[in-house]
């Protein structure tokens, strides 16, 4: 259960005490476990090979009631596997999940089931995401058993495209504004080669504001692009890019300004979130320049596919609508239960699909998008927001 604020601290408003079930509405911590524990280990330990640069020293709450901010770049122009990557990575390190950070995200991931992975209803509140509004930010301020992880680009980062990769968007003032009001630091850590998950790939304006309207944060133009339409899985494609998350210096909002947080103005802010940009900048800048030569590092992918050879065919993208999928199914049928996805077994996949024919719709070309669509977008908030 969620800690209660602290009896030292204010109470908090009226309107964050009403919104406070927002630290259980979904949070399944057991699905998180076997989440990690049956298919995210394997796709980090073959195909993402994350690292953790700087974490070994893991940033401690300078107020111990208080959460710290974690912030990264997006990647931009890919699903969002770098942060799956990063939390599964960190929830395995620390040996105090207190530690660990709970995100902050684009609304938009959880508004329709097309863009949680391979239609799993409520996948990221499952594991433990909150929509990035600014009540639920305020709310969370007040949360004591994780830290918060926010990706303060919002979602012009998400659609920045290929040729702005490392350029940081404007940051949302309001980590500025309860960085201050809280008193509590921001911890930027930098996602490198997350880029190249989805490479070369690059947007329209206004192509993406009219993908907005479906409940796509934005349409990618690059390679991969036609195989979207040829193999619908291909919408959750990752390229094998080493994941390298490099840990930046922590940041104290409270100290960059002599104001309180109800005195600043609108331009303070401004300025104040565009200092905290080109630090983030200039140590992501350095980062990437050291960890961002080669972001494929195909001989250590080839490596770990030898040392798990017996897992074939599952740390390869195409099964991965297979993987998830049965995993959801043994999961919602047995919660508590074990998982045994028989992932060693001889034609485990077909096995899989066989079990979940739905599954099939991802190798359809272009038809295998109608049954997609009908379910991705069932009990749709934007469908039901125009009725």
């Amino acid at each position: 259960m969620p800690t209660a604020p602290s009896p030292a601290l204010p109470t908090p408003p009226p309107e964050i005490r009403a919104n406070q079930h927002i630290y259980s509405d979904y949070f399944d911590e057991n699905f998180v476990w076997k989440l990690d524990e049956h298919i995210l280990q394997l796709l980090d330990r073959v195909w993402f090979r994350s690292e953790l640069v700087g974490f070994d020293d893991y940033p401690q709450r300078n107020d111990p009631d208080k959460p710290l901010i974690f912030a990264s770049n997006h990647s931009g122009m890919a699903f969002p596997w770098d942060a799956m990557v990063a939390l599964s990575h960190l929830w395995r390190k620390l040996p105090d999940l207190r530690d660990l950070p709970r995100p902050l995200s684009a609304p938009m991931l959880s508004q329709s089931a097309l863009m949680n992975p391979f239609l799993i209803r409520d996948f990221w509140k499952r594991c433990g995401c909150v929509d990035a509004t600014t009540l639920n930010f305020e709310t969370m301020m007040y949360y004591n058993d994780h830290n918060l992880m926010l990706y303060p680009e919002g979602v012009p980062g998400i659609g920045k495209g290929f040729n702005r990769k490392y350029q940081l968007q404007r940051l949302a003032t309001s980590i500025i504004r309860l960085g201050i009001q809280h008193r509590t630091d921001i911890v930027p850590f930098y996602t490198i080669n997350g880029e190249y998950l989805n490479p070369y790939a690059y947007s329209w304006d206004w192509l993406n504001n009219l993908s907005k309207k479906i409940g796509i944060p934005f349409i990618p133009f690059g390679p991969i692009v036609i195989m979207v339409l040829l193999q619908p899985w291909f919408f959750y494609m990752a390229y094998p890019a080493k994941l390298t998350f490099v840990l930046g210096t922590r940041i104290k909002p409270y100290e960059l300004t002599d104001k309180a947080h109800d005195e600043l103005t609108r331009a303070e802010y401004e300025a104040l979130s565009n200092q905290v940009r080109q630090q983030m900048q200039a140590e992501m800048d350095a980062a990437v320049h050291r960890y961002g030569r080669h972001p494929y590092r195909w001989k250590e992918m080839w490596q770990r596919i030898r040392a798990n050879w017996r897992y074939f065919p599952f740390f390869l993208p195409f099964s991965w609508p297979a993987l998830f999928t049965e995993f959801e199914q043994q999961y919602t049928k047995s919660p508590g239960g074990p998982i045994d996805l028989q992932l060693a077994r001889p034609g485990a996949w077909l096995r899989m699909i066989w079990r979940n024919p739905f599954t099939l719709s991802f190798f359809i070309p272009i038809l295998g998008w109608i049954p997609i669509a009908i379910r991705g977008y069932k009990g749709h908030r934007l469908s039901e927001n125009k009725r």
